[in-house]
């Protein structure tokens, strides 16, 4: 296969056995309500297992995690060997919910799967690094889930070999396309120095959005003895699920707040299941869920607001609690702890309502999300598809609805060129909108000062001027200097210093 060819999608798949996997996984998938293969999963296993390199594209939903999880686990039950694969991943989150599905799949597969005594290490930033260091140098795991950060922050403060990644046959890079920029750049090239070269282990990238960084990757010659890395691309006519019903709210950015109550109180989704049961003869609404109270109010949907600021994020949760309506938030201001904990009393749907800015965007499966709320339009499209394929998954109807104002047009206009759809307007009676208008104000006003109690603008402060002084460290390339492999420049574009490791 040429570099630059891309593979055809398999012929849909109806079971698992299909793709010669270890029949204890298939058990343990079953046992999970998995059984038939998505189509990335029927379209990239099969060469995965044949060692080949892989870049799979596939839109957000679509079952990327298990298409490189159970070949990874397939060669396992074969050979439990220690420091087997490592799994790079942008966000904590998404490397807990990645850590999740190896260890619920493998435990899933039983005893006599020879995955018994499988170890898979997470490691990520915000949490006890010194606990962390101590549980890989108990015995290095098969599995490690990290962050890049914080793996090259341990193999510099261990040595580049402490652990034995050495031995690494896996490299797994999930949302490839967020890593694979110069946010990312210094650690990627760090650590493809200390694992072994290229021709000597598989590389896997999976991601939603196939950029033009990842499609460098498949024009550069291909290690000695290896064939060039297959590209899998899995896409309709949009890169947004089928299932997905876009709107958009055009109003003045000082309305804002009282339309986002009233879309809450109203969600669309709601109206919609409600007219689909009374059209097939239910009784009343959508059951107990989605009564309407005696304001014709209905509880808030499973949703997420997404927000471009923390304090914007901690702003509304706050103000929405005023209004009698319960969130939890998700921001890079929060401890580890707090977002973990924060994140499954969504996920539990003990709150249903999460307001999160884009560390909340990738990868992150809840599948009973049945709305999503751009407050802030995010100026890349790549950013709105991942926001908006936190609903609408696995073939379930979803709802994304974007505040949009006169500043926002350009930038909603470019999204719609790249996902081939427009977004319909979404139209609520402004008189009944505002009559909630001082209530809002008033509880704006009293989120405010709480934030200002709390000093969280101080503390906004102090992490900005943190962030400086990082910035500044590795522009001047002080950061790299505490061990010999880190003096190495780190090259402008991440996809040279990717593509460098590759070809080592």
């Amino acid at each position: 296969m040429a570099a630059s060819a891309a593979e055809e999608p398999q012929p849909s798949m109806q079971s698992f056995s299909e793709l010669q996997l270890h029949p204890s996984l298939i058990r343990s998938l079953a046992s999970l309500s998995i059984t038939v293969p998505t189509s990335i999963q029927a379209s990239t296993i099969p060469h995965i297992l044949q060692g080949r390199d892989v870049i799979g594209g596939a839109r957000t939903g679509s079952g990327k995690t298990l298409a490189f999880a159970l070949p990874i686990l397939h060669q396992l039950t074969r050979d439990m060997v220690r420091g087997f694969a490592i799994v790079l991943t942008p966000t904590r989150e998404l490397g807990v919910q990645l850590h999740e599905q190896f260890v619920a799949v493998a435990a899933g597969a039983g005893t006599g799967s020879g995955l018994a005594g499988l170890r898979c290490a997470l490691v990520l930033g915000g949490m006890d690094m010194q606990a962390q260091a101590t549980e890989l140098a108990r015995g290095l795991p098969h599995i490690i889930v990290a962050t890049p950060g914080r793996l090259c922050d341990l193999l510099r403060s261990e040595g580049d070999d402490a652990y034995g990644l050495h031995r690494c046959k896996f490299v797994v890079l999930d949302e490839a396309d967020r890593l694979l920029t110069a946010t990312f750049a210094p650690e990627l090239q760090y650590l493809f120095s200390v694992l072994p070269p290229a021709r000597q282990r598989q590389t896997l990238l999976f991601t939603a959005t196939l950029t033009a960084e990842v499609e460098q990757l498949v024009n550069r010659p291909p290690a000695e003895g290896k064939q060039p890395p297959l590209v899998c691309k899995i896409e309709g006519d949009t890169t947004t699920p089928p299932t997905l019903r876009q709107k958009y709210l055009f109003l003045p950015s000082h309305v804002r707040e009282p339309y986002l109550y009233h879309l809450l109180r109203h969600a669309p989704c709601n109206e919609t299941k409600r007219r689909r049961l009374r059209k097939e003869g239910g009784v009343g609404g959508g059951g107990s869920d989605d009564e309407e109270d005696e304001d014709g109010e209905t509880p808030v949907p499973p949703t997420i607001i997404f927000t471009a600021r923390c304090r914007t994020a901690a702003l509304l949760s706050k103000m929405l609690e005023e209004l009698g309506i319960a969130s939890v938030s998700l921001h890079s201001r929060l401890t580890q702890p707090q977002r973990l904990a924060n994140l499954n009393t969504f996920r539990s749907q003990q709150i249903k309502l999460l307001i999160a800015t884009d560390v909340a965007s990738r990868g992150l499966d809840v599948p009973e999300v049945r709305m999503v709320v751009n407050w802030d339009v995010p100026l890349a499209w790549q950013d709105y598809v991942h926001r908006v394929g936190r609903t609408a998954r696995n073939g379930r109807e979803g709802w994304a609805v974007s505040f949009v104002t006169e500043r926002d047009v350009d930038v909603v206009q470019g999204i719609e060129e790249h996902i081939g759809c427009k977004m319909e307007e979404l139209v609520y009676d402004e008189e009944e909108v505002l009559q909630k208008l001082n209530a809002v104000s008033a509880a704006k006003r009293v989120a405010s000062m709480a934030l200002h109690d709390d000093k969280f603008e101080e503390r906004e402060e102090r992490n900005r001027k943190k962030q400086l002084m990082v910035a500044v460290a590795a522009a001047s390339g002080t950061s790299n200097k505490t061990k010999k492999t880190d003096k190495k420049k780190a090259k402008s574009s991440s996809a040279q210093a990717l593509g460098k490791a590759r070809a080592a």
